[in-house]
């Protein structure tokens, strides 16, 4: 008798497929970076070359990526957690109207929220041509994933009424605050930063427009490899893109599951 938990045989197939499709042409390009000509095939046989290269010409980029998307995280959850709480909380009518402003720089293209900070803090000339300006463009365009992602959580009902107990015990706001609420929320803080890393190291378009040639990332570094360099070498940029970005992406989901395991959902 079949499990009424497993799905359907066709659901599995679908799904098999569909992954098969996303991830075969991401397959095929690191499988193109470890040839020695992409032209030729397997018969020019498999090198690290095009790896050594691209360490050589933009292993920067890596370090500086990672810490602007650490960084995205922290300012996140620094900003995004008390916003979200506001938000939760509050009675005002505007609300929902401030929420859906606070999600225009998802919807604006990322050229255009660059522009605009270019505009409103180019003139800053220390500001703009550091890493700095890159990470306030990260934090625009991220808080809102955080901030609803937190929102969400923190307007269930039995939180209400945890908050309200705890008020009626006796305990101050911060109180109740870090001791009661963030530790119920914490998987959701952490589905948060894990979106929010994910958005801030995969970035082009906002980084593209804000980046000098001293304050690349590892998407405008791969950009520009795909761009000047040989089909190789930008194909191993993309190897070297995910031998980084993976672990991250793996222990912060296994820190979410294990979190989510002692604290709930």
């Amino acid at each position: 008798m079949r499990n009424a938990r497993q799905a359907p045989l066709p659901l599995v197939a679908l799904t098999a497929l569909v992954s098969v499709f996303m991830l075969a042409p991401i397959a095929l390009s690191v499988a193109a970076g470890l040839v020695g000509n992409y032209a030729v095939g397997l018969r020019s046989g498999f090198t690290t070359r095009w790896l050594s290269e691209v360490w050589a010409l933009y292993g920067g980029t890596v370090g500086a990526s990672l810490r602007i998307g650490l960084l995205c995280v922290a300012g996140n959850v620094l900003l995004g957690v008390p916003c979200a709480y506001a938000l939760a909380r509050s009675r005002s009518r505007a609300v929902g109207a401030f929420e859906e402003l606070l999600t225009l720089p998802v919807a604006v293209p990322g050229l255009a929220s660059a522009l605009a900070l270019i505009l409103a803090y180019g003139t800053l000339s220390g500001f703009r041509q550091s890493f700095a300006f890159i990470l306030v463009g990260h934090m625009v365009f991220t808080l809102p994933f955080m901030v609803r992602t937190v929102a969400a959580a923190l307007r269930r009902d039995e939180l209400r009424s945890l908050e309200e107990a705890a008020r009626s015990l006796g305990a101050s706001f911060l109180q109740r605050f870090l001791g009661v609420l963030m530790p119920a929320v914490l998987p959701a803080i952490v589905a948060g930063s894990l979106m929010v890393f994910t958005l801030s190291v995969g970035e082009f378009n906002l980084t593209w427009m804000l980046h000098t040639p001293l304050t690349r990332t590892l998407p405008v570094g791969l950009a520009d490899s795909y761009a000047s360099m040989r089909i190789e070498i930008g194909s191993a940029y993309t190897l070297v893109f995910l031998i980084v970005i993976l672990p991250v992406l793996w222990g912060l989901q296994a820190l979410g599951s294990l979190i989510e395991k002692h604290h709930g959902t």
